[in-house]
This record gives structure tokens, C-alpha cells and sequence, in this order.
């Protein structure tokens, strides 16, 4: 869900910083930037100066050409100070990817929720040379189509570890109501759910900052997304009770940094803005729905636009969060095609 930043929203920098480079957005807690071999081509990190070492922020996508730009980024901005801790916002890849190496290389300590801990390390170890019978029935469910299926199938399946570093045993445990201090600063920690389970974001309680990682983001809004781990889950009604739950503690000079796009004000605007975009996006699904529909015939109301090949499987798994949400709020029902596809239509 892609957009021009509105009025509310301010972007104190225009752009990112340069690859291998650094951007300082408050004193001691520095920018950067990691590729990632994909559409949503960016993911941001950060560091905080502890004094006589580093905390990081989220680590990028496992991989040499990854781990070679964190050397640069060590021997230039961070002045070859030690990296003594990371703090990874949520098991996803692009977040957690490096850090079981800054454990191994730099015997760096790893903070994160229990959660996303024990969602990275099980997925980690649990490698798939050939795609399990209960994934295939899920894309199939939600009338995935055919031909990509059929060259999903061709492929060996995506495994966790191909983009994540091995993972020793071990980390810090952080939760909601909890504090920590990282870079002179005393921050509160926040969980939100939806887009990962058990997300931390942190607030800042010297000055106006807040590590939002993907659970707000300027100027897209999070994958919310159902998976064939647990096909009846609804991660739209947590993500929406997190926003609800979070917009209590934004302001508007808050300095909101995010794992992707670029820092931004106007953070109460932000998420009123993504929790109204995912009530219209609702709305304008149950009225499609006059007729039955799968999953995979559900993009235009939601997305508003054409979702190409590279899209589609992010799509897929969005349009099955939002039926499910109707799903178990009454708004709609699902019988079984042929296929085994569901087809869902509003009630009433």
C-alpha cells in the first residue's frame, strides 16, 4: 500500500544515506542502509553509541556481500569501535539475518523478545529440500494460480536459513513494560503484533525518538500476513489492536525510525493513517465479496492497484489475513470449491 507522504507526515531527510555510509539523526544514534535482492530493495539499520562500543539495530539479510558492508560500515562511521550488542526488532530475515554472526564473530550479545527469538531459531533448523503437502493445500486453499504454483513447485521451497546466519544458543529477553538502556539513553519497550508476534518497538524517554521498526512505517504499510503454519490465524485484528494500543503513546514531534523508507514526524497522523487505510481496505473487500471469491481474486479492493509476479506471493498471504479477519468476525462465510479453494461471500 504504497503513497506520497501526506500533509501530516514530515521527512526531516530527503534521502537515505549512501551505501557504506552513515546519517547521525540524533546525537550518538546513526542511519544506515543494507540492499535487499528484492522489490522493497532497503532495509534500515541503526547503531547507538554505548561509549565504548556499538548496540545495533536489525542486521539485514544474511550473506557475504551483507556482512561485507557491515565491515566497511564497522571500520568507517562506527570508527572501529566493537559492536557489544544487538537488538533485533523481529525475526523476519531482513531483521535478524546477521545476528547469530555478530554473536559468533564479535561475541556481540543479542537482545530480542522470547518470541522472535524462538521463531528464528526454530525456523532456522527447520530446513525443507521439498515442499511440505500442508504448504501446497494452503497456496491451493487460497486459489492460488495455477501457473505459479505449478513453477513454485518446480523450485526447491525458501527456507529461512538461506537468508539467516546460524544461530548459537542464547540471547537477552526484552518484553512489554520493560526499559533498557542503549546509547545514553533509557528506552521503554513496547510489543506489537500482526506483522511479526511479539514485534519490539522502543520510545526513547530523553528526547523524541522511537525505534518502530516494521511496526510503523512511513510511507507503506506492513505485510500482514497468514501462512501455512497457521491457517486460521487473524494477525489483522492484533496488528490493529497494537496501532490502537501504540497511538496512546505517539506524538507529533516523535522522531519515528523504521526498518524501511525513511525517518519521519507526524507519528500520531501515521497511525491513525494505517489504521483507517486497513478499515477502508475492509470495507471495500465486503463489497466484492457480493459474489464468492477466493483469496487470489481479492487483490484490486485491497491493494488498488495491479499486483505483479514478484508481489503476488506477499499478496496472497495479506488477502488471507483480511477474509480471515472478516472470517471470524461474522462479516463473512466460506464453503470449499472443487479445487479446495475457499470461496468466501459477505453475509447478508
Amino acid at each position: 500500500m504504497d503513497g506520497l507522504p501526506p500533509a501530516g507526515i514530515r521527512h526531516p531527510w530527503q534521502g537515505p544515506p549512501a551505501p557504506g555510509e552513515a546519517i547521525e539523526v540524533a546525537e550518538g544514534v546513526l542511519w544506515m542502509r543494507l540492499p535487499l535482492p528484492m522489490k522493497l530493495d532497503h532495509v534500515n539499520v541503526y547503531a547507538l553509541d554505548d561509549g565504548d562500543g556499538w548496540t545495533l539495530v536489525d542486521t539485514g539479510f544474511s550473506s557475504k556481500k551483507t556482512r561485507a558492508i557491515w565491515q566497511g560500515l564497522i571500520d568507517g562511521p562506527l570508527a572501529g569501535k566493537p559492536v557489544r550488542r544487538v537488538l533485533v526488532t523481529h525475526h523476519h530475515p531482513d531483521h535478524i539475518g546477521n545476528a547469530g554472526w555478530f554473536q559468533t564473530e564479535f561475541d556481540a550479545e543479542l537482545v530480542t523478545t522470547r518470541t522472535s527469538w524462538l521463531f528464528a531459531r526454530m525456523l532456522t533448523l527447520d530446513v525443507q529440500e521439498t515442499w511440505p503437502e500442508e504448504t501446497l493445500d494452503f497456496y491451493r486453499s487460497a486459489g492460488m494460480d495455477a501457473e505459479i504454483l505449478e513453477a513454485r513447485m518446480a523450485q526447491r521451497p525458501f527456507n529461512f536459513a538461506d537468508m539467516v546466519y546460524p544461530m548459537p544458543l542464547g540471547f537477552t529477553r526484552i518484553k512489554q513494560g520493560g526499559q533498557i538502556r542503549i546509547g545514553g539513553r533509557d528506552w521503554d519497550i513496547h510489543t506489537g503484533n500482526g506483522h511479526a508476534p511479539e514485534h519490539a518497538t522502543l520510545w526513547s524517554r530523553e528526547g523524541d525518538l522511537v525505534l518502530t521498526g516494521d511496526q510503523i512505517l512511513s510511507s507503506i504499510s506492513p505485510n500482514i500476513g497468514v501462512y501455512p503454519t497457521e491457517p486460521m490465524a487473524d494477525p489483522l485484528a492484533e496488528w490493529l489492536e497494537s496501532c490502537e494500543r501504540l497511538s496512546g503513546l505517539a506524538r507529533p514531534g516523535h522522531l519515528a525510525l523504521g526498518g524501511h523508507k525513511l525517518p519521519f514526524t507526524g507519528l500520531p497522523f501515521r497511525m491513525r493513517q494505517l489504521i483507517d487505510n486497513h478499515h477502508s481496505a475492509l470495507d471495500r473487500l465486503k463489497d466484492h465479496l457480493d459474489v464468492p471469491k477466493p483469496a487470489s481474486d481479492c487483490f484490486l479492493p485491497l491493494f488498488k492497484r495491479n499486483i505483479g509476479e514478484g508481489e503476488y506471493g506477499l499478496a496472497l498471504v495479506e488477502a488471507v489475513a483480511h477474509l480471515n479477519h472478516l472470517y471470524h468476525i461474522g462479516a463473512v462465510e466460506r464453503d470449499r470449491r472443487a479445487d479446495g479453494a475457499w470461496l468466501y461471500q459477505r453475509k447478508g
